[in-house]
């Protein structure tokens, strides 16, 4: 310990040992504001696109209520993933070229904006405000996309050895919130206009049953997206950049030990002469597209990609079409029974009780047990146990349908929500920022989250046809016939095993330096 105490930059040696204290309270809740919006965000679409349906697409025949055509409904719900998918590419990049602190900036100001307008989405017909909503839902999610690979990158730069783990997870633990505060505000919002303005059911009287306000609930819910990264701006803009960017590749020693001798309240060397002979190491000039990376990280970079990939495809199927597994259940009413703001306010209910009871408790065991049984073990054992409880809910689904099973149904789809949680949807966001050098750090979390966002976007689209019934008159209105829900979760369950043989490919960083970790050599380690 002493070795690599002495061969160490002494500010990146003191951040690593340095006792947890209130600044790394102050960038968890920073950096975590920024995942409470992206989570929101991403998931209060879920909450509105039945309303849509009505809203926009009721036809006057009035046999049943309108749903979004297929084309619509993918694009309203994927577009924000593939905005997402090109941010997290770009982003990543430029995090590694200009700085951790002034990208993380920019990418808020998108967020903030595109929040609101995309509850200002206008137009003369239905396509057209959708249009509109696509439009500045794939900037959003462009904005949302650059927030991955900063905020862990930011996180694991700041933290300490020993509990850095529990930092970049607690970071990411606020997504859990984030969820559950879309499924509140639903909630809210419904209650309220379904109090002030009374309406008959769909069923009773179909004209009457969608009041005109209705189309200010989904534009509040949207909007609200904007106020949590509003109010984090200034203090994002107050943090100093991180050390190990200023020191490792901006090389400017004397910045990176005042900016973290401020931190710390300590007096640190900026032992200059040690970040010269560094920038003259060639060991640490290699490149992303060199044989030296491949050599040194491609499997490493192929395990955080392949999981990640693997993961997505199950957690967003699961997480987007939730009302749509619920409605089959009986969970949520039929259509019909219901008028437009009551059917938000069950479907948001339902999406409520499972980040309380599942999703939000699987983050935060993640976050106690991360920096003791490690990564890899977390990881191996969500991915196990998420097979299990796929294909115990899918063998015998036609069992759970059956309406005395529904509980032991919503028990089972509860838990492979928390062993996502607890398990690769946590820990495929913290290993990708403690592997990868320093220069290319950014970069390489940006890749692997985009694999994910891939996966994100085959298990949004993928999962809306194959989830179609195999009898042509038992789908949804535009749908061609898929292969069923059953036969959808028994797939599901085949990725989330083929996620545990990747899990192999990723390496353990607990307790080891960021530079341990990356095989960055510091003069005189090797």
């Amino acid at each position: 310990m002493a070795g690599e105490a002495n061969n160490n930059l002494q500010v990146l040696n003191a951040l690593d040992l340095a006792k947890t204290q209130l600044y790394h309270f102050t960038a968890i809740i920073i950096a975590g504001m920024g995942f409470f919006t992206d989570a929101y965000d991403l998931f209060s679409i879920s909450l509105v696109t039945k309303l849509l349906g009505r809203l926009y697409y009721t036809k006057p025949d009035l046999l049943k209520p309108g749903t979004l055509p297929p084309g619509v409904a993918s694009s309203v719900t994927g577009v924000a993933l593939v905005g997402t998918l090109a941010g997290q590419l770009f982003f990543g990049w430029l995090g590694d070229k200009m700085g951790r602190k002034k990208v993380y900036g920019i990418t808020l100001v998108l967020m903030v904006v595109c929040s609101l307008a995309s509850g200002l989405s206008f137009g003369n017909t239905p396509k057209g405000v959708m249009a509109t909503l696509c439009f500045f839902r794939f900037w959003l999610g462009f904005g949302i996309g650059g927030d991955y690979p900063l905020s862990a990158t930011i996180m694991s730069e700041y933290a300490n050895k020993k509990t850095r783990g529990a930092f970049i997870a607690a970071v990411f633990a606020m997504q859990g919130f984030g969820i559950l505060f879309s499924g509140i505000i639903a909630l809210i919002v419904s209650a309220g206009f379904d109090h002030a303005y009374k309406a008959p059911t769909f069923a009773e009287n179909a004209a009457l049953s969608t009041v005109p306000q209705a189309d200010y609930i989904w534009r509040i819910i949207l909007m609200f997206g904007a106020l949590p990264a509003g109010l984090t701006y200034y203090w994002r803009m107050k943090m100093p950049e991180t050390a190990r960017y200023t020191a490792l590749v901006a090389k400017d020693a004397k910045r990176a030990a005042q900016d973290m001798g401020k931190v710390l309240q300590v007096d640190i060397d900026p032992e200059a002469a040690k970040i010269e002979q560094l920038s003259r190491d060639e060991a640490n000039k290699f490149g992303l597209f060199s044989w030296e990376f491949v050599r040194r990280h491609g499997v490493h970079l192929f395990g955080t990609c392949s999981t990640w990939f693997l993961l997505d495809i199950a957690f967003y199927s699961q997480n987007l079409f939730q009302k749509d597994v619920f409605s089959a259940i009986g969970w949520i009413p039929p259509a019909a029974t219901m008028n437009a703001v009551q059917e938000v306010y069950k479907i948001a209910r339902a999406q409520t009780l499972i980040a309380l009871c599942s999703t939000v408790p699987g983050y935060w065991v993640t976050v106690a047990l991360i920096d003791i049984i490690g990564r890899f073990s977390i990881q191996l054992i969500g991915f196990f146990f998420m097979t299990v409880f796929m294909f115990a809910i899918a063998i015998p689904y036609h069992h759970w349908t059956l309406k005395d099973n529904r509980i032991g149904f919503v028990i089972m789809y509860s838990l492979t929500f928390f062993f996502a949680n607890f398990g690769p949807n946590a820990t495929t966001f913290v290993v990708p920022a403690e592997i990868f050098p320093a220069r290319l750090r950014s970069t390489c979390h940006g890749i692997s989250a985009a694999a994910g966002k891939a996966g994100a976007i085959v298990g949004a689209y993928g999962f809306l046809y194959a989830a179609q019934n195999k009898d042509p008159k038992k789908t949804d209105a535009g749908y061609p016939t898929g292969i069923g829900i059953k036969n959808s979760l028994i797939v599901l369950g085949c990725i989330n095993a083929l996620g545990m043989i990747c899990t192999f490919c990723v390496p353990e960083p607990k307790g080891k330096s960021l530079e341990e970790a990356s095989q960055e050599t510091i003069s005189g380690e090797t």
